[in-house]
């Protein structure tokens, strides 16, 4: 690889690292998720405005920053496209830019875009295109991936699908079967309202999940009665969803509550290393590094900072590395604690990737009988492990 080459490659590494980590220790990757999310909330500002006939004499103060923030957004898809092979590093660079313009966040940063950039190719397609505006309200998904906070909703609504899934399944089950009810009992009496299947259908949904809207309602006295029968049933059957939401609720911020008492074991002996100019590991990625298979690379400690060890992490000088050892004790704010997995533990029979923890909390190793292991996404919690975690200390 020539020097131009090589450059070439930090550079698009360190791109990578400032649009995609969002690590905060850089500087620059901070900035550029601050900045991200201001532009977010400026484009869908100008969306909301944009529908208001009285604010027409705003146009040419906000157009100008419409412009600006499209620009960072189209600038932002390339440099993802570019980079795209650092975060699908298995894959060749062409599936890699594949894979990411057909990702869930791919579509939505070109769907964003589209309606700017396609009337400068197709311009008598203009008005048309506009309509593709609508889609800068899925930059909202952008900003919920720069906050770990938002992901909480969305683990409870993984843990929860199959309870989910089924309860809305009994919700159309009713409304189906509700909607040919209606249909048949009051068809006769108001063949304009009740016309055919689909009305039934929509009063329905207005009065399973609403309280109605008064359009469609039933005249006849079976047709009422049936109306107070499925609005009965309507409340219990729309309230299984919420009330299954809220227990996952419950139990997510349960298991974070546990696992913040999970350190009343003795503390776990560590050694520290720290890198020097020389130093082989210096500015390497750790997914680079080749360590023994006793060895485990616990946490990093950079300045003040405590970073959870990932692959596309890169070490640099001075860094302070933890390893798994005997022993470690210090005074830079880390906790390392050892617990044994009960019976009772909310841990048992869990998947690593599947177990809330804090942002800055890390599991070290799993220690089964007699033996350590590394712990992974897809290894699964035994009763009896004695698992150990690094923390930053409050």
């Amino acid at each position: 690889m020539t020097s131009e080459e090589e450059v070439t490659r930090r550079g698009r590494a360190r791109v990578f690292d400032i649009i995609s980590l969002g690590t905060q220790y850089d500087f620059l990757s901070c900035f550029f998720d601050y900045v991200l999310v201001t532009m977010i909330a400026l484009n869908l500002v100008i969306l909301i405005v944009d529908t208001f006939d009285s604010a027409v004499f705003l146009r040419p103060l906000y157009r100008p920053v419409e412009y600006v923030t499209v620009a960072f957004f189209t600038v932002e898809y390339a440099l993802r496209v570019w980079t795209a092979d650092y975060l699908y590093p298995d894959r060749t660079r062409q599936k890699a830019v594949l894979a990411f313009v057909f990702s869930f966040y791919g579509l939505i940063d070109l769907f964003t875009i589209l309606p700017y950039l396609l009337p400068v190719f197709f311009p008598t397609g203009f008005v048309a295109f506009r309509a593709f505006r609508v889609f800068r309200i899925l930059r909202l998904f952008r900003i919920n991936a720069q906050y770990d906070a938002f992901n909480v909703v969305v683990d409870v609504l993984k843990r929860q699908r199959q309870q989910l899934f089924s309860s809305i399944c009994m919700i159309l089950i009713m409304m189906f079967a509700s909607s040919m009810c209606m249909y048949s009992l009051e068809h006769e009496a108001q063949p304009q309202v009740f016309q055919n299947a689909f009305s039934g259908i929509w009063w329905s949904v207005s009065t399973l999940l609403t309280v109605g809207y008064g359009d469609i309602y039933p005249v006849t006295t079976m047709g009422k009665a049936m109306a107070i029968v499925i609005s009965f049933l309507g409340v219990g059957l729309v309230a299984i969803p919420t009330g299954i939401i809220s227990a996952g609720f419950v139990e997510q911020f349960s298991r974070m509550r546990t696992f913040s008492q999970v350190s009343d074991g003795d503390d776990i002996k560590f050694i520290m290393l720290t890198l020097e100019d020389d130093h082989p590991w210096s500015g390497q990625r750790i997914r680079d590094i080749t360590l023994p298979p006793e060895l485990i690379i616990v946490t990093i400690v950079r300045d003040t900072n405590v970073i959870v060890p990932k692959g596309p992490v890169r070490f640099k000088v001075n860094d302070k590395v933890v390893l798994g050892a005997l022993e470690f004790k210090d005074d830079i704010g880390i906790e390392l604690h050892e617990f044994e997995v009960t019976s009772r533990h909310p841990w048992k029979d869990s998947l690593i990737r599947d177990i809330s923890i804090p942002k800055d909390t890390t599991i070290v190793s799993v220690f089964r009988h007699d033996r350590a292991l590394i712990p992974r996404g897809d290894m699964q919690i035994h009763q009896g492990d004695y698992v150990t975690i690094c923390k930053k200390s409050q």
